[in-house]
């Protein structure tokens, strides 16, 4: 649900941007000290990886000629807790756009509103968290993740078409775009729940204390953290490395329903703002649309090369970030008693 320049006004992008930065520093601010730790920040790295490499996976909607792939706020939110969900995946988003050209960078305030901000800020708090609180069980957290999915992506299926109108798009009229919009990411929402659910119930059985909403933070599990991020990261590198080569060829929900609405799946936009804006990713993407670029080549798929790459610089933003927060708040912390 990436998406392009092309389906937003400058003034729309612009807003939308400001709006997606002040949820940014907002949520840095709001970090507690007990739902983020030292140890957490391999896991916020690995976590933010693994979302990458699975962004990169579209799967078939059988009978559509669609395609999805998971947006994964809830599985962050579910692990890390919701704000330092919210900074990986915007993370994640900021690395798609800038060098693999995944989602324009003036729409990239829109992609963070819309994949990460109602996911992790709102389905996770609102929907996610009250169902676990009732008690945590495999079933509930199936039931959750779901619910949770399902929810954010309409919301978010929903955000998208909203911003199309105020832009002025009229080669997607509201009522026609809604309606391919919504019922499409319906069920990309609930594979990515299933998804969402299979990681989180292995996580659970596995160190459940490393769930966010864990009611016990002491250790649980029988099996390291240590092992449990192991297994997390290796399953990271299969799926950018390997599995993302069987990713489906048809077009995303996004797309599809822009084809089905105007009759063409990407649109083109004029004016000095998006030709600056397209100047500028295109001089930072090292390998748009995850593959080489123009007279590149090499033995390696361009897919596998951009999904471990992609995957690899995800997990040291990630870090570098978790791990700036984690000191800023430990300086300050300690500046306060010293007072």
């Amino acid at each position: 649900m990436h998406m392009a320049d092309a389906l937003l006004s400058p003034a729309v992008g612009g807003v939308m941007c400001a709006v997606s930065a002040g949820a940014v520093a907002f949520s840095a601010a709001k970090i507690k000290k007990d739902e983020f730790d030292d140890k957490k920040i391999p896991i916020m790295g690995i976590m933010g990886a693994f979302v990458f490499a699975a962004q990169m996976i579209n799967f078939t909607i059988p009978g559509t000629g669609s395609s999805g792939h998971i947006g994964g706020g809830i599985l962050l939110a579910a692990t890390l807790g919701q704000f330092p969900a919210f900074l990986t995946l915007t993370a994640v988003l900021i690395i798609q756009s800038l060098f693999f050209a995944d989602g324009g960078l003036l729409a990239l305030g829109c992609n963070v509103f819309n994949m990460a901000f109602l996911t992790c800020l709102l389905a996770y708090p609102l929907i996610f968290k009250p169902i676990i609180k009732k008690g945590m069980t495999a079933g509930r957290i199936t039931a959750a993740s779901l619910l949770s999915a399902v929810a954010g992506l309409a919301a978010g299926a929903f955000a998208v078409v909203l911003q199309t109108q105020i832009s002025g798009i009229t080669e997607l009229p509201f009522v026609t775009f809604l309606g391919l919009m919504i019922p499409i990411h319906l069920a990309i929402g609930a594979v990515e729940g299933l998804v969402t659910a299979a990681v989180l119930v292995f996580v659970y059985k596995m160190r459940p204390e490393i769930l966010e909403c864990a009611a016990e933070r002491k250790a649980l599990g029988k099996t390291s953290v240590k092992r449990v991020a192991l297994v997390l990261l290796a399953l990271t590198v299969l799926v950018a490395g390997g599995l993302s080569l069987l990713a489906s060829a048809y077009p995303d929900g996004l797309e599809w329903s822009i084809a089905k609405t105007a009759g063409e799946e990407e649109l083109t936009a004029e004016g000095g703002v998006h030709k600056a804006a397209a100047d500028a990713q295109e001089s930072t993407a090292i390998m748009p649309d995850y593959d080489y670029k123009e007279g590149g080549d090499s033995a390696i798929p361009g897919t596998t090369t951009a999904g471990l790459l992609g995957a690899g610089l995800t997990l040291a933003a990630a870090c570098a970030c978790g791990g700036a927060i984690y000191l800023a708040k430990k300086r300050r912390r300690k500046a306060s008693i010293q007072a």
